[in-house]
């Protein structure tokens, strides 16, 4: 038999319009009686589940990461119980057998023996950092897609502008194409004007990139990306501010994120915090935070043999974060270590591999300046510029024929006691 871990515990299956709880009662013989019922997700049902969990003296539960519905339940629990909110492939049930209440009891079983593994669920003001965090991530990808419909208006306008300056919405090139949507039958203005000195030079190729025609359709288009790409821009300043605010009691640990060579923005080290948060302790070691982020290799391994075992999917928002400063760190002459780093992986595994590797690198780097409570430290990553030498320098005939051995050379008895 199993051991009973928690002998009073309580399993929920969470819908979107209601709840099915029960709770398992174990006595010393090992026999568990059920007692279930069905709440709705309204607040006030939601105190009632909570009154009842109180009264049967249960105060262990778990329930499903259900969508987003977990967490009204999660937020009237979480004071008084302990919750173990649980990935839907860790208790998925048996297919055909299944239903509301047994999904519900099936939960409970594999609670009361400690055999579900917790998700893990930050404090609520990191929660509310990394709500944020998220969002001002989709208003970004909001602002790139509109400044990529402009790219193509201006493109299929024959305005290539684009293939002259380094960036198509910067000052310059904005001056031109405001004067292009305010006066769309004037081409020949004065572009020298609108340049700032380090453009001067390509004034005439500009010129000729802007000899195209922008149909009244097109600019009319462009208007509302721009106009919508500003109130973007006023947006992510807004959340900014309330993050800003909200990141107060955190400014030491972020200082300490900020100490990295390659995280030079703070809203990136926000970022972070806000996902993984300020407490270590919660992780088993730096691999099962790298293994959570989803930056460690699966395994999958049967009959001795080794299949697939690409990284995971989990770390939706950490990892693409960690792989752009992953990008910048290989590029830091501050600290050479993850470029000659990077390097080495890259010979052998091409760069995709080896810049996941370099991602992995930085996140245990986190997980010990967060566990310590010190800042990054360069002189423990201080190695040499040049890679070390592999290979002796001069080859002894004993090296000479064991590599003619693994060619498939036949090696005479009288050779190899030479």
């Amino acid at each position: 038999m199993l051991k009973i871990v928690y002998p009073i515990c309580c399993g929920i299956d969470v819908h979107k319009k209601f709840v099915v709880a029960t709770i398992g009662k174990t006595n010393k013989s090992g026999v568990t009686e059920y007692q279930t019922k069905q709440f709705s997700t309204f607040t006030e049902d939601l105190h009632r589940l909570l009154d009842w969990l109180k009264s049967q003296s249960c105060k262990h539960v778990c329930m499903e990461s259900t969508g987003k519905y977990w967490h009204p339940v999660f937020n009237i629990l979480e004071h008084d119980c302990d919750v173990v909110v649980a990935n839907p492939k860790y208790v998925k049930g048996i297919r055909g057998k299944k239903t509301d209440k047994k999904d519900s009891i099936w939960l409970c079983d594999l609670h009361k023996h400690g055999l579900v593994p917790g998700s893990f669920i930050p404090p609520l003001l990191i929660r509310q950092v990394r709500d944020l965090m998220r969002y001002r991530f989709k208003l970004i990808n909001f602002k790139s897609s509109e400044k990529n419909r402009v790219q193509n208006s201006l493109t299929v306008s024959n305005i290539m502008i684009s293939s002259v300056v380094s960036d198509t919405f910067g000052a310059s090139s904005m001056r031109i194409i405001n004067h292009i949507l305010d006066h769309p039958d004037d081409m020949d203005f004065d572009v020298s004007s609108m340049l700032h000195g380090k453009m001067k030079h390509k004034t005439d190729t500009i010129v000729k990139s802007i000899q195209g025609h922008l149909t009244e359709p097109q600019a009319d288009k462009m208007r509302v990306c721009l106009d919508h790409i500003d109130s973007i821009e006023k947006h992510i300043a807004d959340i900014e501010s309330v993050v800003l605010k909200l990141v107060q009691p955190y400014m030491p640990q972020i200082q300490l994120i900020l100490s990295l060579p390659s995280i030079k923005d703070i809203f990136t080290a926000i970022s972070i915090l806000g996902e993984i948060g300020i407490d270590m302790s919660v992780f088993v070691s730096d691999k099962h935070l790298c293994s959570w982020a989803g930056l460690t290799p699966q395994n999958n391994e049967s009959a001795g043999k080794k299949k697939s075992v690409r990284v995971s999917r989990a770390g939706v928002y950490i990892k693409p974060l960690l792989v752009q400063c992953a990008n910048a760190a290989i590029k830091s002459k501050k600290c050479p270590y993850f470029k000659i780093r990077y390097d080495q992986i890259k010979k052998r595994r091409g760069h995709k591999k080896a810049i996941i590797a370099i991602a992995h690198k930085l996140l245990i780097c986190i997980y010990h300046i967060l566990s310590k409570n010190e800042p990054f430290n360069e002189e423990l990553y201080n190695t040499e510029i040049k890679p070390k030498t592999t290979y002796a320098p001069q080859i002894t005939e004993e090296m000479a024929l064991r590599y003619l051995k693994t060619l498939g050379y036949q090696i005479p008895d009288k050779l190899t006691h030479v």
